[in-house]
């Protein structure tokens, strides 16, 4: 598996009207996409930063990771996301290599990319996510 470069960084916010305001604001960057991801229960918005995407990720179900993550950890920092030429067969590979998944297969993400989440007890305590195009 080649980790082709850092996909994005996912942030997790109570509110994500007021939060892409700030990032609007203070760093002068604009929001691209808000879309509603259904089946993870979260509603999600886009900036570039060159090659790099900042994602910000507001609960939309009180009993969504999100909102687990935010109840608990409170707003912050929730994952970093790379970008892979398959995500099915990384996991394989990975898998291989005895490092705990969250996701054996892919799903459907933001942006219609395939995604998968590694457990972060494989990655020091970093929530890391796969991505790739579907083929």
């Amino acid at each position: 598996m080649i980790l082709n470069n850092i996909d994005h960084i996912a942030i997790a916010v109570k509110n994500l009207e007021q939060s892409i305001k700030l990032y609007e604001e203070m760093f002068g960057l604009k929001c691209y996409l808000i879309e509603d991801v259904d089946d993870q229960k979260v509603k999600t918005a886009f900036f570039k930063l060159g090659n790099v995407k900042l994602e910000l990720l507001e609960s939309s179900d009180p009993q969504s990771p999100i909102a687990k993550f935010i109840e608990k950890r409170g707003e912050g920092m929730h994952h970093i996301a790379y970008l892979v030429e398959d995500v099915q067969s990384s996991l394989i590979e990975l898998e291989g290599k005895g490092v705990q998944l969250i996701d054996k297969y892919p799903r459907t993400g933001a942006e219609n990319l395939n995604i998968a989440f590694i457990h972060p007890k494989s990655t020091f305590g970093v929530l890391t996510e796969l991505v790739g195009k579907k083929k």
